[in-house]
């Protein structure tokens, strides 16, 4: 548990630098550093004994994210899924390092990396439920701001690709979220989407 602590202590501290805030119970905090915090409390109600090697995963899945910008890649899908890509590797490398440097055995590390880079989506149980705790943190933080950015009908396209990366578990977790009326309207043409 001591180790756990101090690579948690570790990833707080490197995405305590994060220029973007973001305020959670009525605090503003740097954005990574919260949503890490708020990741591992999903995992933890989603997952009944989750391994250290998941807890530390999501508290580091976008570790230092800001440093690589949506814009050092093309508009456009192929440019997102490019950036995508980047940031999953920039994540695995940062959190190897910070492991490393706490004591955190290579086989964990390992681990840890594939989960942060998602592979064997839906077929990894561990990469699985960190997508729903993560999938769970947009709804919480982000989604009235994006509504407002993006409009109800495109809201209700992102919300469709969100429920269809979740488990039903995670789906189940997500509408038992406290959503205003405009919330619930777009979550129902989703699911009606499905």
């Amino acid at each position: 548990m001591a180790l756990l602590d101090d690579a948690f202590a570790a990833i707080d501290a490197a995405n305590a630098a994060d220029p973007n805030t973001i305020e959670v119970k009525g605090e503003r905090r740097p954005k990574e550093q919260a949503h890490a915090e708020m990741a591992v409390e999903w995992v933890r109600r989603l997952v009944p004994d989750p391994s250290d090697a998941l807890l530390l995963a999501a508290r580091a899945h976008h570790v230092r994210r800001w440093e690589i910008p949506r814009s050092s890649e093309p508009d456009g899908r192929a440019g997102y899924l490019k950036w995508k890509r980047r940031l999953q590797d920039h994540h695995a490398d940062v959190v190897a390092d910070l492991l490393g440097s706490v004591g955190v055995d290579a086989p964990t590390i390992e681990r840890v990396q594939a989960i942060v880079r998602k592979e064997r989506m839906r077929r990894d149980p561990e990469v699985q439920a960190l997508e729903d705790a993560l999938c769970l943190v947009f709804v919480e933080t982000q989604f009235t701001d994006l509504t407002a950015q993006l409009g109800e009908d495109h809201m209700v396209e992102v919300v469709v690709k969100t429920l269809r990366k979740m488990t039903s578990a995670g789906r189940e977790a997500a509408l038992g979220l406290p959503l205003d009326d405009e919330s619930l309207r777009i979550v129902g043409k989703a699911l009606e989407a499905i």
